[in-house]
């Protein structure tokens, strides 16, 4: 069972939502058309081991043979959108008005970061979530075309390793998570390696210098 409280009546802001993640909990809301948000902070914490994650051979050629690129922080809007969604990956969704006026300021600000997939001028996948020290808080993830956020996941774990992080907190698991290596640990053990990640300081844009390197 998740920890959660009532709806609060306090302003939302961006540092606000900084400070919640850092104590290790996040927000949600009933669905799109609430406007009311809750904090949660689940009993079992969902992760996925920067160490483990698993991305099978026959997955790999199959995303390499798929024509699609993968872009960073050029579209959040549309990411944001592609996620809060309903489609056939989900029947409802919990991105209200207020996490999408309160994310996007984060992203004007360097804190959420987006990896995009696309299939030519087609955005077919991604997800977003911020980065605070040296953990990244996944948030949300959708796709349009097969392997597309399996394709995003696997950018963002060699980009989190290049980048010194040490913590990809993904809240909760479901079976698509569960097979590329998430895990769900005790809300103890996330609050011990969430303090020793946020000691650190990750570099979200090392990835890109490494490659541009000769």
């Amino acid at each position: 069972m998740a920890r959660r409280q009532d709806p609060f009546d306090i302003d939302i802001t961006p540092e606000l939502i900084i400070r919640a993640y850092r104590a290790g909990i996040f927000p949600m809301s009933e669905d799109a058309e609430d406007e009311d948000l809750f904090w949660v902070s689940p009993e079992m914490r969902g992760i996925i081991p920067l160490d483990g994650f698993r991305l099978s051979t026959s997955l790999r050629k199959a995303i390499r043979k798929s024509g699609f690129t993968v872009r960073v922080d050029t579209d959040f809007e549309a990411t944001i959108e592609g996620c809060a969604t309903v489609g056939e990956d989900r029947d409802t969704t919990w991105i209200n008005r207020t996490i999408r006026s309160v994310y996007g300021e984060l992203f004007r600000r360097g804190v959420a970061h987006t990896v995009e997939v696309w299939d030519g001028p087609d955005l077919v996948g991604g997800l977003y979530g911020l980065a605070i020290g040296g953990a990244f808080f996944g948030e949300s993830m959708f796709h349009r075309r097969t392997n597309a956020s399996k394709m995003a996941i696997a950018h963002l774990v060699e980009r989190l390793r290049s980048g010194g992080f040490v913590l990809l907190d993904t809240q909760f698991v479901t079976p698509h998570l569960t097979s590329l290596g998430g895990v769900e640990i005790p809300r103890e053990e996330y609050e011990e390696r969430l303090a020793q990640a946020l000691l650190l300081s990750g570099d979200w844009c090392a990835w890109d210098r490494q490659r541009a390197s000769p």
